[in-house]
């Protein structure tokens, strides 16, 4: 299942980038040290870590490897939830929002009450 191109995989793209630097920063090595075992030109590395081109998985990961680190994926918190409720109640005040727990503080009672008889 493909997933359309918004905000979270521009997100990863700009990522990409900050964890190349970063990998090959505490790895002590200089982007020419890296091209020299990786095989992937210096000047390729330079536009990857500005962010100028967006490496392919399997060269980032390369590189990446070439820093003695690796590629994963984990999924990130949040996604695939619908916020329409979330972004009602925080459009309240917090006087609306503690009539709206008390109300369903009520409801969950009554429930409650019903499910026991």
């Amino acid at each position: 299942m493909s997933r359309p191109i918004g905000f979270d995989t521009f997100f990863v793209i700009m990522d990409a980038a900050r964890t190349l630097r970063d990998a090959r920063r505490r790895a002590g090595l200089t982007q020419r040290a890296l091209a020299t075992r990786t095989g992937i030109p210096q000047p390729a590395i330079a536009r990857i870590e500005r962010g100028t081109v967006v490496p392919r998985v399997d060269t980032l990961d390369r590189l990446l490897a070439g820093c003695g680190e690796e590629l994963g994926i984990e999924r990130r918190p949040g996604l695939g939830i619908d916020r329409t409720s979330i972004r009602a109640l925080l459009r309240l005040t917090p006087a609306q929002r503690i009539h709206v727990a008390t109300r369903e503080g009520r409801n969950l009672e009554r429930l409650e009450r019903s499910a026991s008889a």
